[in-house]
């Protein structure tokens, strides 16, 4: 039986023959796999891919004892998730990342007016009004640097925070390297959120552009420049000296992750406005019980629900679609 594959798997397989970085490697391979059709024709080719991933992960991870015993202890290609999202800071050097970070969380980054001073990734958590978002900084992207990590951690966010430097000259010319660097490791910056796209090799991240340093003088004519290069993304315009902007920009990083927060009250008592069930738009009452616990969500006879635009104490069943900021009180 023939294999029938598609076009872009072949261009897909002479950068995996090319390609010399395993974690990338790993990336195209997996890539690979997914492209396959699944039939009797493709079966081997799916044993012989899965065995090579299986292989690259060996070597990424450092495959057992290495030589004197040496093993790889730490790669930075993925960070665990906290909070009700993950945004991760990317621009160019010098552009204000890390004062960002040190600004809107508790983390403590080294922050120097000389370039290249972040060499690893960094996390801190930012209060949004009642939840917590996870932002992570990172080292810079220029011609002299870009950590082969990098695009892993950026795959796996949910929403990529751009950060341009609105008091550099050479701003335009930064972002459009990255945008090139990005592009060639398949991964394209895109205004909305959105699961299925024509090109599966390609990741297509949702994407925020933070107008940093902002305020400052002579920024205008690079700000207008900026609102035209990304004229459908929204756009945050950010100072560390003005909380107004910082606050902005807080909410800008919560709308763009798409999500909704649900909180819950015990019958007869009052709700308790903390640590929301966190739902995609359309999340139903029976989803944010399973969230609770999947046999509680079982048991669940109806849900009385007080929000903008309902019912006080509205009595729903299971399928009834929940808004943010919503409280729910179930019933079993």
């Amino acid at each position: 039986m023939p294999a029938n594959l598609p076009p872009q798997y072949y261009e897909l397989e002479r950068e995996f023959r090319a390609e010399k970085d395993p974690r990338e490697r790993l990336r195209l391979a997996q890539e690979l796999l997914a492209l396959m059709p699944k039939h009797k024709g493709t079966d081997k080719l799916q044993a012989e891919m899965k065995a090579k991933i299986s292989l690259i992960k060996k070597q990424i991870e450092g495959g057992g004892e290495g030589k004197h015993g040496v093993r790889q202890v730490q790669t930075f290609d993925f960070i665990e998730k906290e909070g009700a999202g993950q945004l991760i800071l990317i621009g160019a050097p010098n552009t204000g990342k890390s004062s960002l970070l040190e600004s809107l969380t508790h983390a403590k980054p080294l922050v120097a007016d000389y370039p290249y001073t972040t060499r690893e990734p960094l996390t801190g958590m930012m209060t949004f009004e009642t939840i917590q978002l996870q932002l992570i900084d990172t080292p810079p992207i220029s011609d002299e640097q870009f950590e082969h990590y990098l695009p892993n951690l950026i795959r796996n966010a949910d929403t990529v925070v751009l950060v341009a430097d609105l008091m550099s000259q050479k701003m335009t010319d930064d972002i459009e390297f990255i945008l090139k660097v990005l592009e060639e490791k398949r991964i394209i910056l895109s205004p909305e959120r959105a699961e299925h796209h024509d090109d599966p090799s390609n990741s297509y991240k949702k994407a925020i552009i933070c107008a940093h340093k902002s305020f400052e003088e002579n920024t205008d004519d690079r700000l207008t420049e900026l609102k035209a290069m990304f004229s459908n993304f929204t756009l945050a315009p950010t100072s560390v000296l003005d909380e107004t902007s910082l606050n902005a920009f807080r909410k800008a990083a919560f709308d763009s992750l798409g999500i909704i927060r649900v909180f819950t009250k015990r019958i007869g008592a009052e709700p308790e406005f903390k640590d929301p069930i966190i739902l995609h738009p359309g999340g139903t009452v029976e989803q944010a019980a399973n969230v609770l616990h999947k046999d509680f969500a079982h048991k669940l006879k109806f849900a009385r629900v007080w929000g903008e635009g309902k019912f006080e104490g509205q009595r729903v069943h299971k399928d009834f679609v929940l808004s943010d900021k919503d409280i729910v009180e179930f019933h079993i």
